[in-house]
């Protein structure tokens, strides 16, 4: 069994803000010594930082951070060993693999903004995950999940991690088609048009499906007698073949190929990849017909062609699901990369000097970084307090101090005082007396009446 965990391809990979952002050490005095830890929180912002003392190694970086989330080196190392075990099994170049290694941050921090979305929109996965693994299980026919683990962990992976990396590939797919692929419609026009620009993706030149019997020629004593031993043994499998058997049974009990289990399955041959002798054979069937016993090196085999495919264009309607979907990836990749854009502009943002995110936006959100300044004492306000004199404040102080006056001259004479208003005239007592100035404010105790600080009674 093979569970390679290939890596995210780009159009599968294509919030809320960091609330605080951390603040850099303070700068190393005379007397201060900074710790380990310390020194490797603030390499993670200072590339500059200076070595640990102790000689160590650094083992563990942040590459980026993304919201509330961070890319270590570790994640990064484990993408890249995946990406070069895809290359091997697609067969890239060495510019291929560079050019997807150049992307491999964008890559990553892609999912993470993905994964972003999923947890603003409450998608968990959960349920979907059931379903993959239990589509592992029966795809490498494995009796329970329990089997699935040990097949899983026996290649170096760890169970917890695998289930991980499946549910963020579930989330994100179910992110972006919820949010990019359901404002995506193709229409008839589209997609003839389409299939007259990309005409060459659909014309494929002409193949056959082949199934083998092989008979083998025994080795030592009469050469001619085992010749003529293979040659009778095919001829009587060809005249059952003919007379109604099952070809796949034939093979799985009688030919000496490694394809017999597969009921001698050999699989699609296009013209030219073919001896001229089996090429002249087969290419003249069609889907169904079985070939006379043909002479080899190995002995004699019999063919039977399973599929044929004639040569030439495929018209659009035998080719149309290929062609919707190749037209909606077409379509799909540049509105990714759009959506992708406006994210990582609503995020929060910081790459690791010396990695380059290949598709950063100019005005990401960043943190500022300052050194740590303690608060300064707090300044007491002093209120000025002012005794009550009994003398009015304001815009009445002058009616008061004329209404005073008015009153003093006419006690000496013994008349009454009248003060001018605005409604009329008005009288005041002749004899009015002094107000009284009060003294030192009183202590006024619970249960008692305040003694000094009010005027006598009337």
């Amino acid at each position: 069994m093979t569970l390679r965990r290939s890596h995210i391809c780009t159009w599968l990979l294509a919030g809320s803000l960091l609330a605080t952002a951390p603040i850099l050490a303070q700068k190393k005095t005379k007397n201060q010594t900074l710790t380990p830890a310390q020194q490797a929180e603030r390499a993670k912002f200072d590339p500059k930082a200076e070595a640990s003392p102790f000689g160590g190694t650094v083992v563990e970086q942040s590459v980026a951070q993304v919201n509330d989330q961070i890319i270590n080196t570790s994640d990064y190392n484990r993408a890249e060993a995946q990406l070069e075990q895809e290359a091997q099994h697609q067969g890239w170049s060495e510019q291929e693999l560079d050019d997807h290694k150049k992307d491999l941050l964008r890559d990553l921090i892609d999912q993470q903004l993905l994964l972003s979305r999923g947890k603003d929109l409450d998608i968990n996965g959960e349920t979907e995950l059931v379903r993959v693994l239990d589509g592992y299980r029966k795809q490498n026919h494995l009796d329970s999940m329990e089997d699935l683990e040990k097949a899983v962990t026996a290649e170096g992976v760890s169970f917890e991690d695998f289930k991980q990396e499946q549910r963020n590939r579930i989330i994100t797919q179910q992110v972006i088609r919820d949010e990019v692929g359901r404002h995506i419609q193709m229409t008839d026009a589209q997609l003839q048009q389409y299939y007259r620009q990309h005409i060459s993706d659909f014309t494929q030149p002409e193949s056959v499906r082949l199934s083998e019997i092989l008979i083998p020629v025994k080795s030592g004593g009469d050469e001619n007698a085992n010749l003529t031993a293979a040659k009778a043994k095919a001829d009587e499998l060809y005249g059952q073949i003919k007379g109604g058997a099952s070809f796949e049974d034939l093979a799985k009990a009688n030919s000496a190929g490694t394809t017999a289990a597969q009921g001698g399955d050999l699989g699609q041959f296009t013209r030219g990849k073919l001896a001229s002798q089996l090429e002249t054979a087969t290419f003249s069937l069609q889907a169904g017909q079985v070939a006379e016993p043909i002479r080899t090196r190995q002995g004699y085999i019999i063919l039977k062609v399973t599929q044929h495919t004639p040569g030439g264009t495929q018209p659009f309607a035998s080719v149309r699901p290929q062609i919707e979907e190749a037209a909606f990836m077409s379509e799909m990749q540049p509105r990714l990369r759009e959506y992708l854009a406006k994210l990582r502009e609503n995020a929060y943002e910081d790459v690791r000097p010396g990695y380059v995110d290949t598709a950063a936006v100019r005005n990401t959100s960043k943190p500022l970084y300052s050194a740590y300044a303690a608060p300064g004492p707090k300044k007491k306000v002093h209120f000025k307090r002012r005794r009550y004199t009994g003398k009015p404040r304001g815009r009445h102080a002058n009616e008061a101090a004329t209404e005073t006056a008015a009153a003093g001259t006419a006690g000496s004479t013994g008349t009454t005082a009248t003060k001018t208003t605005a409604g009329g005239t008005s009288t005041a007592l002749a004899n009015t007396p002094a107000v009284e100035k009060p003294g030192k404010k009183e202590k006024i105790r619970f249960g008692q009446a305040p003694r000094e600080a009010l005027p006598p009674a009337a």
